[in-house]
């Protein structure tokens, strides 16, 4: 677990003291409900002036239970909002399974509760449980839902609300299905054999439901439909919402994805509150689809992928204020990234999330079996501060005004307003140059190591100069950031 880290706050001055507070002070209510801001659409806002920068770690039981019955303890939801304010993250996904069951080979069933659906019989499902009525959505489900989105809330998390699931309708890889690894179609609702509609989700009998992520079943549609809107009356009346629409969708669920954007934006004009719809990447070996689709989808906010030029893993582009952009190491490495990726997202006007083996730190949501080369908490730990770090300098920096500015910098990586205030990523450690000659007068300068999470003042900057090189202190083992504003007094 992390320790309590110091932080300056405040405006710092060279020769004055500074004050210190420990970095896990008490978290106010998530205010809301967020929408694009105006004068920089890379963040969203709650009072329409001030941004709201997102970051997080989420993972994939923090809404139904995930693992084997009688073997995998439930979730913890407590500990894990615990964890995420010790890193001072503000952001989650929450995950939603929509196949309830499968085999995984000779192990018992891994199990998602509580359902989405209500499990009435007559009858057996595949997985010798009673078979779900698609006409009734499960009560206990939208009351953990809400339950855990409105205490997110007041510990100031936003919460992404997941209603659909591309990892439930199929075995998602590269290579011919192993049989000996179960199929999560099996466990789905909308498998025939396992509910009392006469619904079909797999009408070409290839033993995958990708069909029901699209429009070509309109009854199974009108049932999605009637679940979102069950989702929406739960938890409307809550300011900390997002609303995403699936993780990891095929290709071929493109149209069907805008239609569901459409529908719940009409669906909660009519409603006290209206929330942010994101569309995130899509992924199947078939169907890849691409980050065009996100782009030019109605959604709010997308998270995209690696893809040829657009590489969010190493070089990330600079946002350009068309879609708020919640980079998910989820999406480019699935587990993976680092404190580098975060700073430089960071820097291009992104919004870094993590998806994060939280099992590595003791609560265990799946076992072991399920999750191959499991890695102690410790690799991730760098990448965990970091997001804090950078929300810590985004409440700090006036960021409303700030945009990516990489041709200032000899490093590519810096937000700016120029002539006011500049934040440089060094991935290095090594002397940059700073492009000042948009600003006159001083500034005062901060280094913050890192690695080590810590800043310190510097000697006040002279402004004026092109090419005004700056070199980290010693002391840094080597990524480093540098902070210019200007005085209070000014």
């Amino acid at each position: 677990m992390p320790q309590k880290r110091l932080h300056l706050v405040g405006c710092l001055i060279f020769g004055i003291s500074v004050v210190l507070i420990p970095s896990r002070a008490k978290a106010q209510t998530a205010a809301g409900p967020l929408r694009v801001l105006a004068s920089n659409p890379r963040y969203f806002t709650a009072d329409g002036k001030t941004p709201v920068y997102l970051t997080g770690s989420h993972t994939w039981a923090n809404l139904q239970d995930g693992g084997y019955r009688g073997v995998t303890p439930d979730f913890d939801y407590l500990r894990y909002l615990d964890f995420l304010e010790q890193y001072h993250h503000n952001f989650i996904r929450l995950w939603t399974w929509e196949h309830t069951s499968y085999s995984h080979g000779p192990l018992q069933h891994i199990r998602w509760e509580p359902t989405c659906f209500l499990r009435t019989g007559p009858g057996n499902a595949l997985d010798g449980y009673p078979r779900y009525d698609l006409n009734a959505v499960n009560q206990a489900f939208l009351d953990r839902l809400r339950n855990r989105v409105a205490v997110a809330g007041q510990r100031g998390i936003y919460v992404s609300v997941m209603l659909f699931q591309g990892f439930s309708v199929s075995q998602k890889t590269n290579k011919r299905a192993d049989p000996s690894k179960g199929n999560p179609w099996a466990g789905h609702p909308f498998n025939r054999a396992n509910n009392i509609n006469g619904i079909d989700g797999d009408p070409n009998g290839d033993q995958k439901g990708n069909e029901i992520h699209t429009l070509s079943i309109p009854t199974i549609t009108r049932i999605q439909e009637a679940y979102v809107r069950r989702v929406i009356d739960a938890i409307n009346d809550l300011d900390n919402v997002l609303w995403e629409i699936g993780n990891e969708l095929d290709g071929a669920s493109t149209e069907w994805q805008y239609h569901m954007i459409r529908f719940i934006k009409e669906y909660e004009r009519g409603k006290p509150k209206q929330h942010p719809v994101l569309m995130t990447f899509q992924w199947d070996a078939s169907d890849p689809g691409s980050n065009a689709n996100l782009f030019d989808s109605p959604a709010d906010a997308v998270s995209p992928r690696a893809e040829g030029r657009e590489d969010y893993k190493f070089d990330p582009p600079p946002a350009d204020g068309s879609k708020v952009i919640l980079s998910d190491t989820d999406h480019l490495w699935g587990i993976g990234g680092s404190e580098v990726w975060v700073w430089k997202s960071f820097c291009r006007g992104l919004n870094p999330i993590f998806m994060d083996r939280y099992d590595d730190i003791g609560d265990s949501p799946l076992p072991k079996g399920i999750i191959d080369g499991r890695k102690k908490a410790s690799k991730w730990e760098a990448l965990r501060r970091a997001m804090g770090d950078t929300r810590r300098y985004a409440e700090r920096m006036d960021l409303a005004a700030m945009t990516p500015q990489g041709a200032l910098s000899s490093t590519g990586y810096c937000l700016a307003n120029p002539g006011v205030e500049y934040l440089v990523f060094d991935p290095d450690g090594k002397p940059f140059t700073l492009d000042l000659s948009a600003a006159s007068g001083r500034f005062n300068a901060e280094w913050f190591d890192v690695a080590a999470g810590e800043a310190s003042t510097a000697r006040p900057v002279a402004a004026g100069k092109k090419a005004q090189r700056f070199t980290p202190p010693r002391s840094f083992p080597r990524d480093a950031v540098l902070y210019l504003s200007r005085p209070a007094t000014e």
